[in-house]
């Protein structure tokens, strides 16, 4: 799990941004990919938490409870054709996470949502940019073409929903330093793509 803010842990937390999935696992990668994208492009103030929340499950807990907003992107199975990418809103998210799952991950995050529920410390305004997956049968693979050209539109799609929560979203003027990205460079889309197997399918 990598976490990123601008002010130490122990500062208040208004906004939670949180990419889920696995990147080893196709498009199941697509909710890590598209938080390290909008983190490499745009600059937050302290209060915003950007995190790579992996497959960590009920171990998110903490950080759901002390967030007020809840910004998430994910590989979600709406039943509809491939790459088809939607915004879900506030009650909505739990139902979304919930209906069909594509990975074991979502049921561990929609028993985070629960328990923050029952601890009476839940977001007061939610969001999930979700894309159709094409492929997550495929370990080792990465982002197929159609969820990897959503990644764009979904960065603009989060920028706008910070921006209507009131926080002060800025494109950065310069690239990151590699330390200071949500994930090691090696794990970077592509230098990953580089070292898939010679059978793999990326298709």
């Amino acid at each position: 799990m990598i976490i990123h803010t601008q002010s130490p842990d122990t500062d208040p937390i208004d906004v939670l941004v949180l990419g889920i999935g696995n990147v080893l696992w196709a498009d199941e990668g697509f909710g890590i990919r598209a938080v390290e994208a909008l983190y490499a492009s745009y600059a937050f103030p302290p209060q915003v938490r950007v995190m790579d929340g992996g497959t960590q499950g009920i171990f998110l807990l903490p950080y759901v409870q002390q967030a007020s907003k809840l910004l998430l992107f994910d590989a979600i199975d709406f039943a509809l054709p491939p790459g088809t990418m939607k915004l879900i809103l506030d009650e909505n998210v739990p139902r979304y996470m919930g209906a069909k799952k594509v990975s074991m991950h979502q049921t561990g995050f929609q028993e985070v949502l629960a328990s923050a529920s029952l601890t009476g410390q839940y977001p007061s305004q939610l969001a999930l940019i979700g894309v159709q997956p094409v492929e997550l049968d495929d370990y080792g693979g990465s982002l197929r073409p159609a969820v990897k050209a959503r990644i764009p539109e979904a960065v603009e799609q989060a920028v706008e929903v910070l921006s209507g929560w009131g926080v002060k979203v800025e494109e950065r003027r310069s690239l990151l330093e590699a330390d200071a990205r949500i994930n090691p460079s090696e794990l970077d889309m592509a230098p990953y793509e580089r070292r898939e197997s010679p059978g793999s399918d990326s298709d």
